[in-house]
């Protein structure tokens, strides 16, 4: 299976050769006619196959009238969206006892809840995945790894009241390490320097809603 859909992907890209062409012309010409408009603003340059430092805060959004999404999720959501019968919301049994249990020690926030991931107004596109997140003190706090259902356009342009960076609490990422893993030690290697890199700031930090924040970002 897995050849045959690399065949059709290679296939795909040879039909769709001359389409790149023309987009990349296009996307050239836009970007010309934005400078036109208005002359009075810096654009950012294309800077793919760079590594460069964006900056944003992290904070909710209002998709539409009489709603407003929060800035971060917690377990509870796992519960919530988990589907046995769709591929795409299928979660292995052990994860669900294990986050069943709550046995979030050291990294469940003041409210003894495991925060999963959260929001930031940062932009994002293909090949940010896996970035890491600083606070603005260099301090790691999460890794960007998707972006919100409106930032969906924004590869033609950005919308700063709607368009998120999602990205996965590092929190989350220790405990299913420590836990689901089952590799303590990978933690305790890590932790060298731990509580001035991680639980000084995760405990401190996210008791607001506004933090600067930059993600190293490198697209393909």
């Amino acid at each position: 299976m897995s050849l045959s859909v690399l065949i059709s992907l290679f296939e795909l890209q040879q039909l769709t050769g001359d389409s790149y062409y023309d987009i990349a012309k296009g996307e050239r010409l836009y970007f010309a006619g934005l400078k036109e408009m208005h002359p009075e603003k810096a654009f950012a340059s294309d800077a793919n196959f760079t590594m460069r430092v964006s900056y944003g805060s992290i904070g909710g959004y209002r998709p539409y009238d009489a709603a407003w999404y929060d800035y971060y999720t917690t377990q509870k959501g796992i519960f919530e969206k988990e589907n046995p019968e769709s591929d795409e919301f299928w979660v292995q049994p052990e994860i669900l006892n294990l986050i069943r249990s709550k046995d979030f020690g050291q990294y469940a926030n003041k409210d003894g809840e495991l925060q999963l991931c959260f929001l930031s107004n940062n932009d994002i596109t293909g090949g940010n995945s896996g970035s890491p997140v600083f606070d603005k003190n260099a301090r790691l706090i999460g890794l960007a790894f998707d972006g919100n259902w409106e930032a969906m356009s924004g590869d033609i342009a950005f919308e700063p009241d709607l368009q998120r960076t999602i990205s996965v609490d590092i929190r989350y990422v220790l405990y299913m390490i420590d836990k689901w893993g089952k590799c303590p030690r990978l933690i305790e290697e890590c932790f060298f320097i731990r509580s001035a890199l991680i639980f000084s700031i995760v405990r401190s930090v996210w008791g607001t809603r506004e933090l600067t924040i930059k993600a190293f970002c490198k697209d393909i």
